[in-house]
């Protein structure tokens, strides 16, 4: 997939995910690295092959690798990280050959991304399949840290859902 080794590869991405890495090291609770990613877009396109949408395998798996990298501005500056990370994922998407992605797939990527935090109405396909998939990656039932976790008892995966 040249379109998702083309954001992996991106100088802004290996920038902010570098720094995300370190300022995580250390922390006990939920992590925003690679493995988190890979699971969101994993679940994402299982998701997506099963209930028949038809979202390109690329656009799923760029709206997974982008949509937690801005979470080190959230971290540094307070900025939320949805937006911080729709906000540099366009500078990515921008820099990347116009045969990568359509111009309403980039828009789905950027929608997607600013709407993975909380679940509402009217949400477009994309947009709630990354936020879906994004809850359902934690494994809150198996970890240590989910009685002092401050997510609240509605978004905690607390079973193995199939």
């Amino acid at each position: 997939m040249r379109e998702v080794e083309a954001i992996r590869k991106h100088p802004l991405y290996t920038e902010y995910y570098d720094r995300l890495k370190e300022a995580e090291k250390k922390r006990r609770f939920c992590c925003h690295q690679m493995a988190h990613l890979i699971d969101v877009a994993r679940i994402a396109y299982i998701s997506n092959l099963e209930e028949q949408m038809g979202i390109r395998k690329e656009v799923i798996y760029g709206a997974a690798l982008l949509h937690d990298i801005g979470k080190i501005r959230q971290y540094q500056e307070g900025i939320p990280h949805e937006k911080a990370s729709a906000e540099i994922a366009r500078i990515i998407l921008e820099d990347l050959p116009e045969d990568y992605y359509s111009e309403e797939e980039k828009c789905a990527i950027l929608k997607a991304i600013y709407g993975h935090r909380t679940e509402r109405d009217q949400m477009d396909e994309l947009e709630r399949l990354i936020y879906l998939s994004d809850k359902s990656s934690r494994m809150c039932f198996d970890c240590g840290m989910e009685a002092e976790c401050n997510w609240n008892a509605e978004k905690k995966n607390l079973e193995i859902r199939v």
